[in-house]
């Protein structure tokens, strides 16, 4: 079973393996779709991200759980890699659930939103870092 999960994955920490760990364990194969530096700047504020989009795509293909990744600039983008992959799991955190294109139902099976991990976040780990 195709599995898909999609983010910015800009400074991994453990939330992000523990996610991807858990879509991986729901199928055979991942294809994780990442945001491209100049989406995550435009979400996320022009000091990010912090890793590029080919070295955050690097860290990504090398995880064990990673099978595919690809990146998208917009949300129509990342519809049509929905599309093209037809994942029958598409997992996305669940403090995204807002976020969640409306059509992921329409190209998956099934839509899995997976619980936050501890306090773990991108944003902290900076913010951590600033502050030491």
């Amino acid at each position: 079973m195709r599995v898909m999960v999609n983010g910015t994955f800009d400074i991994l920490h453990r939330g992000h393996l523990e996610l991807l760990t858990y879509a991986k364990s729901l199928g055979t194969q991942l294809l994780v779709a990442i945001d491209t530096d100049r989406r995550v700047s435009e979400l996320k504020g022009n000091n990010r991200p912090i890793n590029n989009q080919e070295d955050r795509k690097f860290f990504l293909y090398n995880l064990r759980a990673v099978d595919i990744v690809i990146l998208f600039d917009n949300k129509e983008e990342l519809v049509g890699i929905m599309e093209e992959y037809k994942p029958h799991i598409y997992v996305k955190g669940s403090d995204w659930k807002r976020d969640t294109p409306s059509t992921a139902e329409q190209y998956c099976k099934k839509v899995v939103y997976y619980d936050r991990v501890g306090e773990y976040s991108t944003t902290k780990t900076i913010q951590d870092i600033i502050n030491r």
